[in-house]
């Protein structure tokens, strides 16, 4: 070959790559799509349409010749992800400067060259190929172009610009900012595929989408080409295949199909009245496509999403890509079927967390945990596949979150899928999960409480003490030995005795009360201001905040004005009362500061590291609220509770056998109002000593970060505790296992974990079985009586909760570090939560009534709604439409 020519060839095949040349080694140079496509045509049996891709050396030629490009690029990089006005300014207009760039004519010429070898006169499909998309933890389906019967070089080329300009749309330059990826990195290439003349076409899930079951198929398929099912223009069938067989199906009433046009692009055309419920596939077409789908699953390696077109009787797979919404299944050793319980939805934390935490909080725990998709599970299987310990278990999950047993139950009812227990197995479910009424009985002394509360701060000081001046290896050999001083005093069986008998009291007093004076949860009001109650003492001492602050104006106004600065305690001291303002907020720390949202992952910021996350509960305090507000609150919630009690015992005594009824409630009553506010302090002396080792830890990050070992203090966040070790003795670490570790945390945090996930990968969040209720009620699990109604705020993030006296909060779940916004607002909905867990038994405290378990209420209830909630039933009404 004469040198120029082999010049001009190599040339062109820096632009455009066969289909048949790539695989998915070569994402870089064909993007995600290109490489999914090369890839599919080396499975057997798997049809894909002939076509090239015109490679990210030709949009980066491009991109050299588009005008002031990079600085525009360096702009879209610093705008926050919420900062919708400038996305869409600057995106706009970078945009516009690609589609404006005119081709380069080596990168047309090469373009046109591979379309005469193909054919000129055919119709080809154009879609984008982003060297960032369709990858295993992230998917940007949808987010660029595709031109549909694209006909004639110069059609096609106009469509690749638009395909290049398409990497720069809102909705993708905003994924990616969320997901932490620079726009300057990522490239587009554009696969050019001939059209298929389509007689129907979909989308076939390799795993059930909706319950994430890798044991289903799913199949959407519709008549035409597939964009009238991607645009939503039509209802597709939808079939579900298991085992080779269609186990569902669903056939739509679809009114018109997406044809090509003779001269090039698409028009829409109706279906015939009698063909509309005419199904899109057979059932043989379904079996054979999920069976195709099988074979590109397991050459990927992962459960794929796949679009596909049938023509000819045959069918043609035009795009394959992770499915990237699946929660992710635990790794186990075997094939056994296995049944996991969330550790979250017990804890009130289904956020992810971060490897440093979840290995401390296994590190804590003496039960083994698995983790999937950055939670904690616990694998029940053989306590649930064993008669006498299932009825255990779920009488226990019954009483605290009925939901979590509804879930198990759906598992147990299929009958086919719990595997047979050991011999001999059958004993009832140890710790973490919820434990037995104590079979001793104890009486309600409070100084057992003392004693227990006396014994935790103690070990605390002794602690704080110790583990000064340690770093290095000797540091965490010496957390590790007091990691075991942790779990004596967590799983101390006197500790759990005390608080057990406060709630097995309250169970028994709901119970025993409704039957003999129809009186339903008579323990909500009887729970009213018990004392030690740590964590609703802390709600109440942040109104004795506000208490200092409200006679200065001007700490207030500069108090309105710290947004997200965590230093403004340092400016205080120049203001009039700004001094005594300080004090007051630094005391609450210190006693308090040691929580934050999501506390059980010793990752997350505490309040002593980001104070200004209390400023709008301080604020809002300030001005809903009278000076006294807590030692007044604390006093009518006691006052209420003995009133209920002396009502109830006075009722009580007038029924038959009254004085023995009397006496059993009493004795009942004091255990509660004695031991129930100790139900919180086990926890709380937990983060205490979590907080001291995590400020130790980042000492030893700062000596790290000094030796050029790590690169900054945040890094140890994605290690294990015991990699972390590793790197203190060795002074090395791994910083891609850390980016890969950052990485799939933000992919994390999209999934909703269920409460129940089985091996197969199916995710069960459970459900009320009611049907005594009206028809538009949000259900739910009552956790603290009575009705009340007033405007909606719904809260996702503490730092936002901005509430004004009346106010209903509703959020996805509350910790104890939600305990400060419950005392301005005069309900509570939670989509996360049972009888037992914090947020009930702070509410039942301080008299709220309380709805836990909505499934999906922060998106079904609007912010500024206004509603109504039976918190003694259980449901949430809706009043209004609210704000639009």
């Amino acid at each position: 070959m004469p040198a120029c020519e082999a010049e001009e060839s190599e040339r062109v095949s820096r632009y455009v790559v066969g289909l048949e040349e790539t695989d998915r080694t070569r994402v870089a140079l064909v993007g995600g799509k290109g490489a999914h496509l090369g890839e599919l045509l080396s499975v057997k049996g798997i049809r894909v349409p002939a076509g090239f891709c015109v490679t990210t050396e030709a949009f980066r030629r491009m991109a050299a010749e588009a005008p002031s490009l990079p600085a525009r690029l360096d702009a879209l990089s610093k705008v926050e992800p919420d900062d919708r006005d400038a996305i869409g300014t600057i995106s706009t207009d970078v945009r516009q400067r690609i589609e404006r760039t005119a081709i380069p004519d080596d990168v047309a010429d090469a373009i046109t060259r591979r379309l005469a070898e193909l054919g000129d006169d055919v119709a080809y499909a154009v879609r984008s190929s982003a060297t960032a998309e369709d990858l295993p933890s992230a998917s940007f389906a949808g987010q660029q172009d595709t031109y549909l019967n694209a006909v004639g070089p110069a059609a096609i080329l106009q469509h690749v610009s638009r395909c290049w300009a398409s990497l720069f749309t809102e909705r993708a330059v905003t994924y990616r900012l969320r997901g932490g990826i620079d726009h300057r990195n990522v490239s587009m290439a554009v696969v050019i595929q001939q059209m298929v003349p389509s007689d129907g076409a979909g989308v076939l899930f390799t795993a059930d989408p909706v319950t994430c079951n890798r044991t289903v198929s799913s199949v959407e398929a519709s008549f035409g080409l597939g964009e009238a099912l991607v645009s939503g223009r039509v209802t597709p069938d939808v079939y579900k295949v298991r085992g080779g067989e269609v186990v569902e199906r669903t056939i739509s009433a679809k009114r018109l199909a997406i044809q090509a046009a003779p001269t090039g692009g698409t028009h829409e055309h109706a279906i015939a009245l009698e063909r509309r419920q005419q199904p899109a596939l057979t059932d043989t077409q379904v079996v054979e496509l999920a069976r195709l789908g099988g074979r590109i699953e397991a050459h990927f390696g992962c459960p794929q999403d796949i679009e596909w077109c049938l023509a000819g009787g045959e069918f043609f797979v035009v795009q394959s890509r992770p499915i990237t919404t699946l929660f992710p299944i635990p790794p186990a050793g075997d094939d056994t079927n296995r049944v996991y319980v969330s550790v979250g939805h017990q804890q009130m934390m289904t956020d992810p967390m971060k490897p440093l935490g979840l290995s401390i909080w296994q590190l804590t725990t003496p039960r083994p945990m698995s983790i999937a998709g950055g939670r904690l599970f616990v694998d029940v299987t053989q306590i649930l596949a064993a008669p006498a310990s299932r009825a255990t278990l779920l009488e226990l999950f019954g009483k605290g979150d009925p939901l979590l047993r509804d879930a198990l139950e759906t598992v147990i009812e299929r009958g086919d899928f719990l595997p047979s227990p050991p011999e001999g197995f059958g004993a009832a479910p140890a710790a973490p999960l919820p434990a037995a009424a104590p079979a001793e009985s104890i009486e309600p002394d409070p100084a057992r409480v003392t004693e227990l509360i006396a014994e935790t701060q103690a070990s605390l000081a002794r602690l704080r003490h110790d583990i000064r001046g340690r770093s290095g290896p000797e540091l965490f050999e010496f957390i590790l030995a007091d990691l075991q001083e942790l779990r004596r005093l967590l799983f101390d069986p006197r500790s759990h005795r005390t608080f057990m008998s406060a709630m097995d009291a309250a169970w028994w007093l709901n119970e025993q009360l409704e039957d003999w004076l129809g009186e339903k949860n008579a323990a909500d009001k009887l729970s009213q201001s018990v004392p030690n109650n740590v964590t609703s003492e802390m709600g109440l001492a942040l109104l004795d905040v506000a208490d200092v602050i409200r006679p200065h104006p001007q700490v207030v106004e500069f108090l309105e004005q710290v947004g997200d600065d965590d230093g403004f305690l340092d400016e205080l001291a120049a203001l009039e009362g700004g001094a005594a303002a300080r004090n007051a907020i630094e005391a609450y720390l210190e006693r308090y500061g040691m929580r934050c949202t999501g506390e059980v992952d010793i990752t997350r910021p505490r309040w002593s590291e980001r104070p200004s996350t209390l400023m709008p509960l301080i604020l809002g305090n300030v001005r809903s609220f009278e000076p006294g507000a807590g030692r007044r609150r604390f006093e009518h919630g006691r006052k209420e509770a003995a009133e209920k009690e002396r009502e109830l015992l006075e009722r009580l005594r007038a029924l038959p056998d009254g004085e023995r009824k009397a006496g059993e409630a009493k004795r009942r009553i004091d255990l509660v109002r004695t031991f129930m506010g100790y139900r919180e302090y086990p926890k709380y002396g937990m983060i205490s000593r979590y907080f001291i080792y995590k400020q130790a830890l980042l000492r030893e990050a700062e000596r790290l970060v000094g030796a050029g070992v790590l690169r900054e203090k945040q890094d140890i966040f994605y290690l294990t505790f015991e990699e972390l070790h590793d790197v203190a003795r060795a002074n090395q670490v791994d910083y891609q296992l850390i980016d890969e570790r950052e990485q799939a945390f933000r992919s994390y945090a999209a999934l909703t974990p269920p409460r129940v996930l089985t091996s197969d990968g199916e995710c069960l969040m459970g459900s009320h079985r009611r049907g005594d209720l009206p028809p538009d009620a949000l259900v739910g699990l009552p956790a603290s009586a009575g009705i009340v109604e007033g405007r909606a705020r719904v809260v996702l993030d503490l730092a936002d909760a901005d509430l004004e006296a009346g106010d209903i909060l509703v959020t996805a779940y509350t910790d104890p570090s939600w305990t400060p916004a419950f005392v301005a607002a005069s309900g509570l909905v939670t989509e996360v939560g049972g009888l037992m867990t914090h947020g009930s038994v702070i509410a039942r405290e301080y008299g709220l009534p309380a709805i836990v378990g909505v499934d999906n209420a922060t998106r079904r209830i609007r912010d500024g709604q206004r509603i109504r909630l039976h918190a003694t039933e259980g449901y949430v009404e809706i009043l209004d439409s609210g704000p639009r």
